[in-house]
């Protein structure tokens, strides 16, 4: 059983319910949210090179929640992405993505 997110409208994303929770209990972040901060025009996103067996990208993002977020997803089909984890962003990657804001602008 997959949650489909109902408050982003560029993309559709879904979640494994029982994956949420655990993610909820483990790194305090919300995949409701994650799929927010993936609405980031600003966010970096690279292919997950550990992944097998399947397509995994990992994103640098900001949404609702006051800081960075890393959100590991798949897309699935075009304009379907499956979250899978989501956290906040350690003190390099959020270095890395405010260096990278600063350098584009």
């Amino acid at each position: 059983m997959y949650t489909e997110c109902t408050y982003c409208k560029a993309m559709r994303y879904i979640w494994d319910p029982t994956k949420q929770r655990k993610n909820l209990r483990k790194h305090r972040v919300e995949f409701a949210d994650a799929a927010v901060a993936l609405e980031d025009e600003n966010a970096l996103t690279v292919l997950d090179e550990d992944s097998q067996g399947e397509y995994r990208f990992k994103t640098l993002c900001v949404g609702s929640l006051p800081d960075v977020l890393l959100v590991v997803h798949t897309e699935e089909h075009e304009g379907l992405i499956t979250i899978i984890s989501a956290r906040l962003a350690e003190p390099v990657e959020r270095q890395q993505y405010f260096e990278v804001l600063t350098y584009d602008h």
